[in-house]
């Protein structure tokens, strides 16, 4: 396949992915309680199998998915990727710029959609603002994708192991907050479309010139 030719799959995959995105946003908004079929169902099953071990293990999960942690592993993979220092320095910096612009678009996303969370009585971690799509999942799914990216940048022999448990970890995080019952599944949902719209939109502008 050509550079050419992965550009415009590339393409082809954020219009999906965020066509797909906004008709599930739409109807998140137009739904009787902003709920949809699957969520009420997951959300009752998390709450009632949840003991205290389970759940433990669940928050030391999702907390790998905010704050400074995903800015620390793409810091670290850009200079991995770069080989040298300066080269090194840049990528990083390529890295963690595309993480926060792709934040900076999903909060405003959250602000416009301003979809509820479930009940604070059925948490079982801290959450804040609005519900959709789930922040730490965005954040998740984009810094797994972009671990992922900074793997190729290094070599074109990337171990599958390697992708298949950066992948794992970011749908794993996802999954933890509908466990937490912090969030709806749709929620989680949205972020992965989110994440792979925004995501894909970056794959073809690089192959289209590279941004490092």
């Amino acid at each position: 396949m050509t550079r050419t030719d992965a550009a415009r799959r590339a393409g082809w995959l954020a219009l999906v992915a965020a066509s797909l995105f906004a008709l599930l946003a739409l109807w998140v908004t137009r739904a009787p309680d902003h709920l949809l079929p699957a969520d009420t169902g997951l959300h009752r099953w998390s709450v009632t199998h949840r003991p205290a071990s389970a759940a433990a293990v669940a928050r030391l999960l999702t907390d790998t998915g905010t704050g400074f942690v995903p800015y620390v592993l793409l810091l670290v993979a850009g200079w991995y990727a770069g080989r040298t220092t300066g080269r090194g320095a840049r990528t990083a910096a390529a890295l963690l710029l595309c993480l926060g612009a792709g934040q900076v678009l999903r909060y405003a996303v959250m602000a416009l959609v301003a979809r509820p969370r479930p009940a604070v009585g059925d948490w079982a971690a801290h959450a804040s603002g609005w519900s959709f799509p789930s922040g730490h999942t965005s954040t998740a799914a984009m810094t797994a994708g972009l671990l992922v990216a900074a793997l190729f940048l290094r070599g074109s022999r990337v171990p599958r192991a390697a992708v298949v448990l950066i992948g794992l970890w970011g749908a794993a995080v996802g999954l933890s907050r509908v466990y937490l019952g912090v969030h709806w599944f749709t929620d989680v949902l949205g972020g992965w479309l989110f994440a792979t719209a925004w995501l894909a939109l970056l794959a073809h502008v690089h192959l289209r010139r590279p941004l490092v």
